[in-house]
């Protein structure tokens, strides 16, 4: 059984939690340390009872808190080369272990698949989940799609997807032209459309919910992105939701 939640989700800082038994694992951390502990108690949860962190990538909103909090609770962290390149300095003293995007690895219950994406950093990496049964997928930062990317999350149980932006919103914003084409470019962020298109491309016949996250507080609304996914989904009420900056999502699972 495979239990998730957010700690927040937004370009003001990200952190998700998976776990699978006695495993808990904490997806990137964007906050700091006091504001960390005070989100894992939100959920019940406390550094003791974490495995390790995993990095998708450099950017601050990811890891401005993985380092000081891996090395004052001494957890492992797991990132891909490029990440470690880009971030090295950060990083001194901590418990550091290199992945290959390509390659699934274990962590204690926990088979984790890293999957390399379209984003404007290092090497970017996302993650799908396993406990053996049931699969979770998780989707946070690209700007496109790729098959390789739809063939990896085809068939998950449980899906974290990326709905950053709504395309007219975006272009109607005050952000000067330079940032709105970073963000809807190729290496920039998912708008709900193209997360939509995603959803319809890949295999939901063991779908289960999908969580709309990463959804920007200026340039998108809940309802936009929700209106997006139920396009695919017929039952949307009771299979999606959305992830929010300040209390992310409470714990879900799969059964």
């Amino acid at each position: 059984m495979i239990r998730y939640a957010s700690l927040g989700s937004g370009s003001a800082g990200n952190a998700l939690l998976v776990e699978s038994g006695a495993t808990c694992l904490m997806v990137d951390c964007g906050f700091g340390q006091r504001e960390t502990l005070r989100r894992l108690a939100r959920l019940n949860r406390d550094p003791a009872q974490l495995a390790g962190i995993l990095v998708t990538h450099e950017h601050g909103d990811h890891i401005c808190g993985v380092f000081p909090f891996a090395r004052r609770h001494r957890l492992p962290v797991w990132l891909s080369h490029g990440t470690f390149a880009a971030c090295a300095s950060m990083s001194a003293g901590a418990d550091v272990r290199i992945i290959d995007s390509h390659v699934a690895f274990a962590v204690e219950a926990l088979e984790i698949h890293p999957y390399p994406v379209p984003h404007d950093a290092r090497e970017p990496v996302q993650y799908v989940f396993s406990d053996g049964i049931r699969r979770l997928g998780l989707l946070t930062d690209a700007g496109d799609v790729t098959q390789h990317m739809r063939d990896v999350l085809s068939g998950v149980d449980g899906l974290i997807l990326e709905c950053n932006h709504d395309a007219a919103l975006l272009a109607a914003s005050n952000y000067p032209l330079s940032l709105q084409r970073r963000i809807a470019g190729r290496l920039g962020h998912l708008e709900n459309n193209a997360a939509a298109g995603l959803l319809r491309d890949i295999d939901r016949g063991r779908l289960q919910h999908v969580v709309a996250a990463h959804l920007s507080e200026r340039n998108n609304l809940p309802e936009l992105a929700i209106g997006a996914l139920g396009r695919v989904l017929d039952d949307v009420a009771e299979r999606v939701s959305v992830a929010s900056q300040d209390a992310g999502f409470d714990w879900r699972q799969l059964a």
